[in-house]
């Protein structure tokens, strides 16, 4: 599924049959390119236009799809009401299309640690020489034993950190993850594929499965994403590596 295609069209106020008005096609044509269907360059320009993105945003995986230089970009390219309505989709996409780097910043990130397939996608990035940096939160620390009891959890949160790093086992023994704790006030989670962010938001006494998600790309220095890229660098100098 396209969901940025998806998520690009309803902040826009667009629905199927106006794209395909637009673009003179079928509505069912337009559903097939929601599901995941790769149009013809020639719509992918149109709609591009239509919905003022760059193409490259809605279909990084099209062959040569590019940029041209100067040309204004989207730094928000979705927005997610929950971190739960985050199709899996997007995780898996966001990891596969690392070329340099992938970050995770979370206090316990158990939905991502449960995910085998998503672990096999970080390992294999590993073994191909992209850099995995992860970092939970220290269960032992202060600022863990607050967040528990402003979400009214108690012990449970450090619980859950304790189990995704029994997850994560797998991973410590492969060539390039590095797995830090880190015991700080995190006002977001963060995952990271280059200059791809997904920014899950915490908000007080509320989980953050309930929270919303940004899905940023940095564009330049000093944008949005770079703020969240230098917190994260932030967090992992004063993280202590995982023995």
């Amino acid at each position: 599924m396209n969901d940025v295609l998806r998520r690009a069209l309803v902040n826009a106020g667009l629905r199927e049959a106006d794209v395909a008005r637009h673009l003179d096609v079928d509505p069912k044509t337009v559903r097939r390119w929601l599901t995941g269907r790769l149009p013809y360059p020639r719509h992918r320009a149109g709609i591009a236009a239509l919905l003022g993105l760059d193409e490259r945003d809605l279909w990084p995986q099209a062959p040569g799809t590019h940029r041209p230089l100067h040309q204004p970009s989207s730094e928000v390219l979705a927005t997610y009401p929950h971190r739960w309505a985050v199709p899996r989709a997007v995780w898996q996409h966001l990891f596969e299309g690392a070329q340099s780097e992938i970050g995770i910043l979370a206090y316990a990130g158990l939905f991502l640690a449960e995910d085998s397939g998503l672990l096999n996608t970080l390992a294999t990035k590993a073994c191909a020489g992209i850099p995995v940096r992860i970092m939970l939160g220290d269960p032992d620390g202060f600022h863990i034993t607050q967040r528990g009891a402003d979400e009214g959890l108690g012990d449970s949160l450090a619980a859950k950190i304790h189990n995704s790093l029994v997850l994560y086992r797998g991973l410590r023994g492969v060539e390039g993850v590095e797995i830090r704790l880190h015991d700080t006030v995190l006002y977001n989670s963060m995952y990271r594929a280059d200059d791809h962010l997904l920014i899950n938001s915490h908000a007080y006494a509320v989980a953050a499965s309930q929270t919303p998600v940004l899905h940023v790309r940095r564009t330049e220095v000093g944008d949005m994403a770079s703020t969240y890229i230098d917190s994260f660098e932030r967090v992992w100098e004063n993280s202590n590596p995982l023995t």
